[in-house]
């Protein structure tokens, strides 16, 4: 078996496999907050009740989740990659803004411990959620450009 020399693999090969890595990563910081959605949706409804002042009722977290669960599995196939990746930038946009006055203070030290550090995680996920909705079309290794390749393939045999 020939041995994969990364240094020298193509633009369009090195942009899939790029993509590829940030595309699954990104899928598993929401699928995991997703899951925990149903796995804990007390924890949920407390937080609506805390950060937006409202009651969601104990089912809302089930759905959220479900739908969150259906977009992770689509993005991390890649597939209708403007929409699934649109709505995951979408849903983290949603968090950043509620913890935003977090996020403008990192640096808050409570008893030794910088409470609001881990946070800063969240503007680097943004970022990424950006960019992989950004680059959607160099996403050469995804469900939604091997049907293209493959509806291409049909309709011109030649």
């Amino acid at each position: 078996m020939p041995e994969m020399n990364w240094l020298h693999m193509g633009n369009e090969k090195r942009d899939a496999l790029g993509l590829l890595l940030l595309r699954l990563g990104l899928v598993w910081f929401l699928f995991v907050w997703a899951v925990n959605k149903i796995i804990e949706p007390g924890q949920y409804v407390r937080i609506w009740g805390y950060f937006h002042g409202l009651d969601i009722g104990a089912n809302l977290p089930y759905f959220m989740g479900g739908v969150q669960i259906v977009i992770c599995i689509a993005a991390a196939l890649g597939l209708w990659r403007s929409v699934s990746y649109g709505l995951l930038f979408a849903m983290h946009l949603v968090t950043v803004i509620v913890i935003l006055p977090i996020l403008s203070a990192p640096f808050v030290i409570e008893d030794n411990y910088p409470v609001n550090r881990n946070n800063a995680i969240a503007l680097a996920a943004l970022g990424g959620f950006a960019a992989i909705w950004l680059l959607r079309h160099r996403d050469h290794w995804s469900l939604d450009a091997w049907l293209a390749r493959r509806k291409a393939m049909k309709s011109n045999p030649d």
